[in-house]
């Protein structure tokens, strides 16, 4: 389990690709081709036509008019222009349910030719070792400039089996106005996320909108508070690797009390164990809540065109706070590698599928698109494809990762087996819904630790 359990970002590499705005400049076709020759003619006349292609992407981005989905289109549409026998259809479900078809797909081993997936141990790991990702040539990607780490999450045994899509970072986004209007501090410490959040709920304003349905960000929210308590990125991983104990550590502890304590003052909106991604989503972007924790790939919020232009003008993001007695800064950041997509082993079109995967990643495709559509943070070198028109969300999100001092890798609940995922998924809305004391958590997560190894 170790090497696998913490796979870090060099975020040092990813300042210089972001500070440093390189120019290239690109060798042109001749516009005038030769003409084909009457022998050469005949000879076109008689190829037969190429065979027609289906491919079946399964996506986890079901807003096709924004972000990534508009951006698979777009890839998509292109390639299709340029290989016209292929036709490429999509299947899109947002995360929760994509993981349950994803289930699904894989018990029955019919996974559609291209499919997405999260780089990480628990999710990645058994796809790969249970045989259903192609291998990739690692040398088709030596132009590619991924980020130094990136590739980590998608390799076993020395192979490479998917391409990672985006860098991600958590955050705490923010209504300008609603702050300004209420006379509220944005906040830059953990005790005055607490005024923040006594104070909206005093005028009748949710504080924080949250997705406590889907359980995963509660789990990461848990993460970090004991980063920036504690300061050490590392405890959470020597918990799961057995070398403390969740029920024992201070630091484990202190986290699960002020997780509970920012439920007891209701800093997340009513009901929040019942929202899904999209309600918790809306929720902020309709300007009923005042904040937002989630991850940098909702700077996509910015040029959204579902969201007014109230919203999209007064939308900004910061650090999540500090603690003024803890260890940890507000740049000891939550940062890893996201999502990420591979290409089915049993696909009958494998190698067109491996085409258009590398089609996809190609840096004026994946990099240059993403980044200048506002859709994510590449996990490729994305430098030259800066125009200096980025919207703020864009720019602020590049700080925080630029000016990291630390980042903590793949979520804690992510780092081990799929049964760890779903335990620590689990215990953190117990943890948050009340159904577990702090000290209960704890006790669960090294019981859950201890059937790792069983």
């Amino acid at each position: 389990m170790k090497g696998k359990m913490v796979q870090k970002l060099l975020c040092g590499v990813i300042l210089v690709t972001m500070v440093s705005g390189l120019a290239g400049c690109g060798g042109g076709k001749s516009s005038a081709d030769p003409k084909p020759t009457a022998s050469s003619a005949g000879a076109e006349s008689t190829q037969k036509p190429k065979e027609q292609v289906s491919l079946k992407f399964f996506s986890n981005s079901p807003d096709r008019n924004n972000g990534v989905g508009k951006l698979e289109d777009e890839i998509a549409a292109q390639y299709m222009k340029e290989n016209t026998n292929v036709k490429i259809e999509f299947e899109a479900l947002q995360d929760e349910p994509y993981k349950q078809k994803f289930k699904a797909y894989t018990a029955s081993n019919e996974l559609p030719d291209v499919f997405m997936v999260w780089g990480q141990s628990a999710f990645f790991g058994p796809v790969m070792k249970g045989g259903y990702a192609a291998e990739l040539n690692p040398k088709d990607y030596e132009s590619y400039n991924f980020v130094k780490g990136t590739l980590d999450g998608y390799s076993q045994g020395g192979k490479l089996y998917g391409l990672p899509r985006n860098l991600d970072c958590m955050a705490l986004f923010y209504n300008k106005a609603l702050f300004e209007k209420n006379g509220v501090k944005v906040p830059t410490t953990y005790s005055e996320l607490l005024d923040a959040a006594k104070a909206f709920r005093a005028k009748g304003i949710a504080p924080l909108a949250i997705n406590g349905k889907d359980k995963w960000i509660l789990g990461i929210l848990y993460q970090d508070l004991v980063v920036k308590y504690g300061g050490d990125q590392k405890l959470i991983y020597n918990a799961i690797e057995g070398k403390t104990k969740f029920a024992t550590d201070p630091v484990l502890l202190k986290g699960a009390q002020m997780m509970k304590e920012l439920v007891d003052a209701k800093i997340f909106q009513d009901s929040f164990t019942s929202a899904d991604y999209g309600a918790a989503n809306n929720l902020f972007a309709q300007e009923k809540a005042a904040m937002y924790y989630m991850g940098s790939w909702t700077m996509s919020m910015a040029t959204d065109v579902n969201f007014s232009d109230s919203f999209k003008n007064n939308v900004g993001v910061i650090k999540f706070p500090k603690m003024a007695d803890g260890k940890g800064k507000d740049t000891d950041i939550l940062a890893w590698c996201g999502a990420g997509y591979a290409v089915s082993a049993k696909s009958k079109q494998k190698a067109e599928a491996t085409k258009f995967l590398n089609y996809m990643f190609k840096p004026e495709n994946s990099a240059k698109l993403s980044w200048q559509s506002g859709a994510q943070v590449p996990a490729q070198d994305y430098s030259k494809f800066m125009t200096g028109k980025e919207s703020g969300l864009q720019k602020e999100i590049t700080k925080i990762i630029g000016e990291a001092t630390s980042t903590s890798g793949v979520v804690w609940y992510d780092s081990a087996t799929p049964a760890f995922k779903t335990d620590g998924e689990n215990l953190s809305q117990e943890l948050a819904a009340g159904i577990k004391t702090p000290e209960e958590f704890l006790k669960e997560c090294d019981k859950a630790v201890a059937n790792i190894k069983n």
